[in-house]
């Protein structure tokens, strides 16, 4: 093992040296909550943490070929309604994120909302999933792990005629509630 070196006391990050001082590294504005004093994985305590209300809103699109999207909005899917079935994939997806996100709690949530809107001029379909609940810690997560459950069904159902689609910007729009407070994209 090296000997400390006192030359190299102020390179630092996360309080251990960095070997290499040639190296710049900025140290981060805030912590990473799932990773503990010895850099290991680990589940966040949130039992200190209030109830309260908490919302969160995540949105997502897959692009495809004009002809894709026609059979999706005019109801020639020889598999049936896409759009019901990756409805119903999106909400089961968030009630499952802790099974699916290793670190994730398990969550009662009280509303779950799923929406399509077909979008012909860039041939996508959007996903919009809100999440609510009264929890201790947020529900992004959940609406993030809806959104894309819900793309990837109707990727799924599609790829016998086009393989080539594409999911896309599955991002958190805005959260609310919870000690950090609220927080919304910048458009």
């Amino acid at each position: 093992m090296l000997a400390p070196n006192p030359d190299l006391a102020d390179y630092r990050y996360n309080n251990r040296p960095i070997l290499n001082p040639a190296v710049q590294v900025l140290p981060p504005k805030k912590t990473l909550t799932h990773v503990n004093e010895r850099g290991e994985a680990h589940m966040v305590d949130v039992g200190e943490k209030k109830v309260t209300a908490r919302r969160a809103v995540a949105q997502g699109s897959i692009c495809m070929e004009r002809a894709t999207l026609s059979l999706i909005t005019e109801g020639g899917h020889p598999k049936g309604d896409v759009l019901a079935v990756a409805r119903v994939a999106a909400i089961m997806a968030t009630k499952r994120t802790s099974e699916i996100i290793p670190l994730c709690h398990p969550l009662f949530l009280t509303k779950v909302d799923v929406i399509f809107e077909i979008d012909s001029n860039a041939q996508c379909v959007h996903c919009t999933v809100t999440t609510e609940t009264r929890e201790r810690t947020g529900v992004e997560m959940e609406a993030l792990t809806g959104v894309s459950a819900g793309l990837l069904t109707v990727y799924d159902m599609c790829k016998a005629v086009d393989r080539g689609m594409s999911i896309t910007d599955v991002q958190l729009l805005e959260k609310s509630g919870g000690r950090s407070g609220d927080w919304k994209r910048k458009t």
